[in-house]
């Protein structure tokens, strides 16, 4: 029971950190950015905030985005957290299928404990990937901002990157060590369960054994004692003829 709640949680974890790191890729709140104080920059509308796909400036009375569609002159940090947030969000849906397939209670066709082990083990393996790559992005986007220019605090949407990842990569290591087992240990486990039901089972089976012993050996003594009987009987009257001494001798 205690196996099956371990993968029941590393697979809830595994799927809402993959919904928050496709939130953090979608949205544009990454990090906030800014050259003065925060209220010098929404005074004079300078407040900015940056993400993977758009620039916007945020004021008391505006909002407006910019999207970045010029990838030639990206920064390089942008595009390798585009590349790498589009991987973890795609490597998610086959992660999440297999860590599904794995499942106790779903099973397809005639398939095999050890078929689900390795279904759970590239599962996890597979969400340790988008964690890393949710980690990597998330960390490496506001130190290229703030190397590129001012940097006032961190979004929303860098928050939520950092949890999904998070989420990911502590439900990738509850999968693995769920589905760490030996699948050729199975066979055995469930020979010895087999051998200690029988057991279990034929409890009175020696007491049965003793019983029929004891009853053979009474049958077998029986007979014994009427075969010794009969060659008792046979010998007895073999020594006497039908006509015995006292009558030959004439005295009687």
């Amino acid at each position: 029971m205690a196996h099956v709640c371990r993968q029941l949680s590393g697979s809830g974890a595994s799927f809402a950190g993959w919904v928050g790191i496709i939130i953090a890729t979608a949205t544009n709140d990454w990090v906030r950015t800014c050259d003065y104080t925060v209220t010098t920059c929404v005074r004079m509308d300078e407040l900015g905030a940056r993400g993977l796909w758009a620039e916007c400036v945020i004021s008391p009375s505006l909002y407006h985005c910019v999207t970045l569609n010029h990838i030639l002159t990206l920064p390089a940090y942008i595009q390798a957290c585009r590349a790498l947030m589009v991987c973890a969000c795609l490597m998610g849906l086959p992660a999440m299928g297999l860590v599904l397939m794995s499942m106790p209670c779903v099973r397809l066709g005639d398939e095999i404990p050890a078929t689900k082990l390795r279904h759970g083990m590239v599962g996890g393996a597979l969400t340790f990937i988008v964690a890393l790559c949710g980690l990597v992005s998330t960390i490496w986007f506001p130190i290229g901002a703030h190397a590129e220019e001012g940097l006032m605090s961190f979004g929303i949407s860098l928050y939520t990157g950092w949890v999904g990842s998070a989420l990911c990569l502590l439900g990738s290591f509850m999968i693995l060590c769920c589905c760490g087992d030996d699948p050729s240990a199975t066979p055995q486990r469930q020979q010895n369960s087999y051998y200690y039901s029988r057991q279990a089972g034929g409890a009175d089976t020696p007491i049965n054994l003793a019983a029929t012993a004891v009853v053979t050996g009474n049958h077998l003594a029986a007979i014994g004692l009427w075969s010794s009987g009969n060659s008792f009987s046979g010998m007895t009257n073999h020594a006497s003829p039908s006509g015995s001494p006292m009558d030959k001798s004439g005295f009687g």
